[in-house]
C-alpha cells in the first residue's frame, strides 16, 4: 500500500490542474501534429481564431495566461509559416495586431477536427453538466488568482523571495 499525503483542497486542485495541463499538452501535440502544429501554436491560433478582431501579442498572452515573450516566439513562428500576419495597430504604433490568415484558419480547423472525437468521448464520459461546473470553477479560480496577482502584498512577497542575498 502506498502512502498518500493528504493535501489541502486548493493545493490538490492546483496539482491536478498541473497534471491535466501536462497531459493536455501531450495529447494536443499528438492530435495537431498532422496539421503541422504544436499545442502552443494551436493555443495561439485558437485565441486569434475565436477573437472577434485581431489581437496584440500582449492581448493573447493575457487571455491565455502565458508570457508575452513566449507568445511572441510562437507568433513569429506562425508568421513564418503563413498562419498569421501582422497589421498596423491604430491604438499603438509599436504593438502590431496579429491577424489569423486563411492558412491559419485552415490549420485551426484541422486541429479542431482532430480534437472533435476526443472532445465527444470526454463529454460522454464526464457529462455536460459536470463540464459546465468545472468550467465555472476554473473561471472563478482564474479570476481569484488574477486578483491575488494584482494584490500589493503578493507583489511585495514575490520580489522579496526573488532576491538573492
Amino acid at each position: 500500500m502506498t502512502d498518500q499525503v493528504l493535501l489541502p483542497p486548493v493545493r490538490a486542485l492546483v496539482i491536478a490542474i498541473f497534471a491535466a495541463n501536462g497531459r493536455l499538452t501531450d495529447m494536443g501535440n499528438s492530435l495537431v501534429r498532422p496539421a503541422g502544429l504544436t499545442t502552443a501554436w494551436w493555443q495561439v491560433l485558437g485565441a486569434l481564431g475565436y477573437a472577434p478582431t485581431p489581437l496584440t501579442v500582449s492581448d493573447i498572452a493575457r487571455a491565455m495566461g502565458l508570457t508575452r515573450q513566449g507568445v511572441q516566439r510562437v507568433v513569429d513562428l506562425l508568421a513564418a509559416h503563413g498562419h498569421v500576419a501582422f497589421t498596423p495597430n491604430p491604438h499603438h504604433q509599436r504593438a502590431k495586431l496579429v491577424a489569423i490568415t486563411e492558412a491559419g484558419r485552415a490549420a485551426l480547423a484541422l486541429a479542431e477536427q482532430a480534437a472533435g472525437p476526443v472532445d465527444q468521448r470526454l463529454l460522454e464520459r464526464i457529462g455536460a453538466d459536470r463540464l459546465a461546473t468545472a468550467l465555472a470553477v476554473l473561471g472563478e479560480l482564474t479570476d481569484l488568482i488574477t486578483e491575488e496577482l494584482a494584490h500589493p502584498a503578493f507583489a511585495e512577497a514575490g520580489s522579496a523571495s526573488s532576491r538573492k542575498d
